[in-house]
């Protein structure tokens, strides 16, 4: 292969690397269980090791709104999260998908170029935010030494999590990596401000910050009229109604994700053997939130390292100006005030012009991500309708390719469409309704949940069959 990645080549020997499944080695479901919990059960001892050196983690955190979804733990080695391997694979996946870069994923010697060009443009975006969040003095006043003490902390620890994503891609766990961790991060994060027993001074007095426990707690100390109402509405802490709407989305979501159209197929030379092929309505799951997610975490950080060092310059405020609201930073003016969220319905009354631009962008921007992600992804019509011959199906009643390929372009780009618009949409509704984790942790830990009950519906399909 010639082209940009020949200079990678060179150091692809040199990175640590988890051998894949062979085609003939198999790994039994017990053991990708075995596998994936390790996997699992190490990424959240890392995102309990404290980072060595720190003088500071006390006080707004300019990260807070995206931790759930990076799987991120502020102040521990997990800092960065899966926000280096995320923003790495986007990247270059787009630039495969936009032809400037060339890979044939049936080459071996390309598709390991490639893997390895994924592994080091990840650990340097791992090393360049490692750089940033110290030189911004995210951590204190930590001096030159401590300063490359813990750029080298968070530097092995995004070699292990890139190693840990690779052992799930590898074939010897189940799913993605990248997807566990987030949906791990996503339901501690919803059941620790659930039933949480830190308390915390609201103003009124201490209170429970578990959202449960607290409206248990009102309701022994308390007027029960008060306890009730005030669980249910407090504003700075979680709320009965914030759970609430979190279990509404996750009903919703999960009921959307039943939404499909199914083609029936023919194998050929067996006439009486007949199978399906789910177009599903999320069509690319929530790969077009996540995109968006990473390219704008990327843009509001840079964003806020320029505001808080060169704030006074115009152009710096056209961008992005920045300001402490409820206890935590978040944008106030410029650009990417209108890439973040209102997180109330009160907000839209105070500004509806905030959230119709933000809502216009977030459905346009998932709606073409979604539909270019199709030829990226390799799940276009023609990348389908290619599977099909491999496995000699045909969709039925249906011979000639021209034919197929016409049905075929009916259903994926629209479904590709849909899946953008709908999960945009959801997620909006779900920030304006306080759901917990987030609109979109929710809508990702509900597609990776998905897809471990059909996991171990195939397993249990197969252990039938034998």
């Amino acid at each position: 292969m010639a082209g940009p990645l020949d200079f990678i080549k060179p150091f692809a020997d040199m990175l640590p690397v988890i051998t894949p499944v062979g085609k003939s080695q198999k790994v039994t479901f017990p053991e990708k269980q075995k596998y994936t919990l390790m996997v699992l059960g190490l990424f959240l001892a890392f995102s309990q090791v404290p980072l060595f050196g720190i003088q500071s983690r006390s006080g707004a955190d300019p990260m807070y709104w995206v931790r759930a979804i990076l799987a991120s733990n502020r102040g521990t080695l997990m800092e960065l999260g899966i926000s280096p391997i995320v923003t790495a694979s986007m990247i270059l996946q787009l630039l495969v998908g936009a032809k400037i870069l060339r890979i044939d994923q049936n080459v071996k010697e390309d598709r390991e170029t490639y893997q390895a060009a994924n592994k080091i443009f990840g650990i340097l975006l791992t090393l360049a935010q490692a750089f940033v969040f110290v030189i911004s003095g995210m951590y204190g006043n930590v001096g030159i030494i401590g300063g490359i003490f813990i750029i080298a902390q968070l530097l092995v620890a995004g070699v292990l999590v890139i190693l840990l994503d690779e052992v799930m891609s590898a074939g010897y766990g189940l799913g993605s990596g990248t997807t566990l961790f987030i949906t791990t991060n996503v339901c501690e994060t919803i059941v620790w401000k659930a039933f949480s027993p830190m308390t915390v001074n609201n103003g009124g007095g201490a209170e429970f910050e578990g959202c449960i426990i607290a409206l248990f707690h009102l309701l022994f100390t308390r007027n029960p009229f008060y306890a009730i109402t005030h669980a249910l509405f407090r504003s700075e802490l979680p709320n009965i109604m914030n759970l609430v709407a979190t279990g509404a989305i996750v009903v919703v979501a999960t009921y959307l994700q039943g939404v499909r159209v199914e083609l029936a197929l023919s194998v050929q030379n067996m006439r009486e053997v007949t199978t399906t092929y789910p177009i599903k309505l999320f069509y690319t799951s929530n790969v077009p939130i996540m995109l968006l997610t990473s390219f704008t975490s990327n843009v509001f950080f840079i964003s806020q390292l320029l505001h808080a060092r060169l704030g006074g310059n115009p152009i710096i405020s056209l961008i992005g100006k920045w300001g402490e609201v409820g206890g935590q930073i978040s944008p106030i003016g410029g650009l990417v005030y209108y890439l973040s969220p209102p997180h109330s319905l009160l907000a839209i009354l105070y500004d509806p012009v905030h959230f119709v631009l933000y809502t216009l962008i977030l459905v346009s921007a998932c709606a073409l991500f979604s539909r270019t992600w199709i030829g990226v992804a390799g799940n276009g019509p023609k990348d389908v309708l290619k599977q099909f011959k491999q496995e000699k199906r045909n969709i039925k009643g249906l011979t000639e390719t021209s034919s197929q390929l016409t049905i075929l372009n009916k259903y994926i780009p629209t479904a590709a469409l849909l899946s953008g618009i709908t999960v945009a949409l959801l997620t909006i509704i779900a920030d304006l309704l306080g759901a917990i984790g987030s609109g979109t942790g929710i809508l990702l830990a509900i597609g990776t949940c998905t897809q471990y009950v059909e996991m171990l519906e195939k397993e249990q399909v197969e252990q039938f069959a034998e």
